[in-house]
This record gives C-alpha cells, structure tokens and sequence, in this order.
C-alpha cells in the first residue's frame, strides 16, 4: 500500500494508537503513569510491561509489521545517552528528544533512515529528568548561540527532529509541559518545534513568554498525498495563525521541497495561502527553513518497503550524490535545480512574505 493510501489514525483529538506498552521503569514517573492514565481514559489498551525490554511480538508479514509497530505507542524512559544533547545544525544548537518516532505516514520520512528497527513511536516518561539537564547547554551551541545571524534567538533546543511532538500531546502533554517549562526559564533561550498537525488549543493558553518558536510544515496540496495520516495543510496554516495571535513567534518549514512537474505553480500557490492565513495578525515573528528533498540508498530501501508503488521520484533523475561528515552518502537534487528553486523561493518569498526571516537552505 503507498502512503497516499494509508489510513489515517488521527483525528481533531490527535492520533490514537491501538495499543501502549509501558516498561515498568516508566510507570515509577508521574509522567509516565499519567500518559498511561490518560490512554486508559480514551479506551486504548495499555498493557504494563513486567521488565524494560519491549516486548512487540509483531507479524512476520512485512506489511503487517509496519501497520502494527506505527499502531503501537511505547512508554519507556530515556537513558543517560539519550540526555546527553547533541548539535542538530542547521535548525538549532541542540537536540531535545521528548519522543522518538512518528505516527504519521509521509512517503519521504527521514526517519526511515535514521531510526532503526519497527517504527514504533517511543514517548520518554522521565520528562522532568530531560528538561531539567537543558541549563548544562546553555550558551555552549554554535547554531544560534555564537551565530551573528542568528544570535536573537539565544541558545536553541529543538523537539523535532525525531518526533512530531504535537502528533503526541492529546497523549503524552509532553510538549504543553515542555513550553511551560521554558516559559519559566529566565534566559535567552528558545524551544523550537515543527509539525504537521493542527492541535494547538492546549498550547494557546499556556504561559510561553516568548521562548517557543512553532513551525508548520508544509507542502502544496497536490504534494500533500505523500504525507498520510497528518492535518490537511489549510488547517495546519490555520493553527499557525492561532499561535501567532497567541504571542509564540512561528515559522514555516517548507519541506521537502520536491521538483516534480508543476513545481513552481505549486509552490507558489503554497506561499500565498500562507500570507492570506497570516494577514492581519500583528507583529508577526515569522521564520521559514527551506529543506529540499534528499534521501539515502538506505531511506530508500526502507521506504519502498513502507510504501510500494508510490509515487514519490527516488530514481536518479536531477540527482546528484553527497557525501556528508560523517562519510554516508545522499542523493540531493543536482546543481542546476537547486539554482533553479532556490532562486524561485528567495524571489517568491520576498514579494509575498516580505516580513519573514529565511534561516537556512538545504
């Protein structure tokens, strides 16, 4: 089954998984048992664990599998190494990981390459443990911190990177806690996070004084199906809008930017929907990242394992390989196309987003 197929397991509540496996060293947190309370509360099974060890018992059939493991929310806790930060360049100065894993269905994900194993989203019961290890980090990154760009946006911890986090508050309030939190930490600081759903109300009210940046990501309609499970884009914009009334600076991530037929048209149409959603809204804070679409021989053999006959180009067409830090290699668009969309964006962007800050492009 491709992605644009996939049946959506989310709602105006937020996704409900068929089933939590709480690890026994979880549900010693108030955290963890209050995540497990609240599952209870909307009919789903939790099954508390007698050890640590996940125990997944999922189907041979590969297909299968991956249906079970993406209906399936793990409560574990968080090991010293995963609270050990690490830099996550070019978005922020550091890596803060709530949860690991997304209940969505994009046919792009990154996470198929990066993640390993049955794509389970694992939500981390020793919340209060994560946030208060942040003030270690504090002025020590190289993104944002020592950034003459870029230096405003103080010392930046992202929640994103391996989770939507927003896909998991109705569940975890990881996120709500999270933003209360900063909102009480009297430094130049910021928590940043992106997201392709819409539930924002339980964040409206909250406390943030500023020190959370919101970011919808985003793609056309028509690119849309490759994103299953998630909010549609209008209602994804339309929750922008409300954080921005509510005071959060935002951004939008636009991501990732596909060069299939159409592409200007669409993307074009993207940007203005985005300045409509916004008009009238003063003193806009408004960020966008532009992240092209990339993948890895690895991503890509997990992928089409995901989603076979989809539609999304992974062959080499306008591809060229690069080779990253750490020595792996990426397919990226080859040079003349990243000429011909990034000079669409940067025009584009500046007539009809005038206010908005670029960050990056990649």
């Amino acid at each position: 089954m491709s992605s644009e197929g996939q049946a959506a397991r989310t709602d105006a509540a937020g996704w409900t998984p068929k089933r939590v496996l709480a690890t026994r060293s979880a549900l010693t947190f108030a955290h963890g048992r209050a995540i497990a309370e609240r599952a209870a509360a909307r009919g789903i099974e939790v099954v508390a664990l007698p050890g640590d060890r996940l125990s997944l018992d999922l189907s041979a059939d590969p297909r299968r599998a991956y249906a079970e493991a993406k209906a399936t929310l793990a409560l574990v806790v968080a090991p010293p190494s995963k609270r050990r930060l690490q830099p996550i360049a070019p978005s922020a100065d550091w890596r803060v990981d709530l949860a690991e894993g997304c209940p969505a269905h994009c046919g792009y994900c990154y996470l198929a390459g990066s993640l390993k194993g049955p794509p389970i989203t694992r939500v981390y019961a020793n919340l209060d443990e994560i946030l208060d290890g942040l003030s270690a980090y504090l002025g020590k990154g190289t993104v944002t911190s020592r950034s003459r760009s870029r230096a405003g946006e103080g010392t930046t911890f992202e929640a994103s990177c391996y989770t939507d986090p927003l896909a998991l508050e109705p569940l975890t309030g990881s996120l709500s806690a999270a933003i209360a939190w900063f909102g009480r930490w009297d430094a130049d600081v910021q928590l940043r996070f992106t997201t392709k759903f819409a539930n924002v109300t339980p964040l409206l009210a909250l406390d943030h004084a500023g020190r959370t940046r919101m970011r919808a990501s985003v793609n056309p309609r028509g690119f849309a199906r490759f994103e299953g499970g998630t909010a549609p884009v209008a209602r994804r914009l339309a929750a922008l809008r409300d954080m921005a009334a509510a005071g959060y600076p935002i951004g939008l991530t636009i991501a990732p930017i596909i060069a299939a037929e159409g592409w200007q048209a669409a993307y074009g149409a993207l940007l203005d929907e985005a300045a409509q959603a916004l008009e009238g809204v003063e003193h806009v804070d408004l960020t966008i990242e532009l992240i092209t679409h990339r993948f890895t021989a690895g991503s890509k053999g997990v992928l089409e394992s995901w989603y076979p006959g989809s539609a999304l180009d992974m062959t080499d067409a306008n591809r060229t390989t690069k080779r990253t830090k750490f020595g792996a290699e990426k397919q990226v668009y080859d040079a003349a196309t990243m000429r011909l969309l990034r000079t669409f964006f940067e025009e584009r962007i500046a007539a009809v987003l005038p206010r908005a800050r670029v960050l990056y492009w990649t």
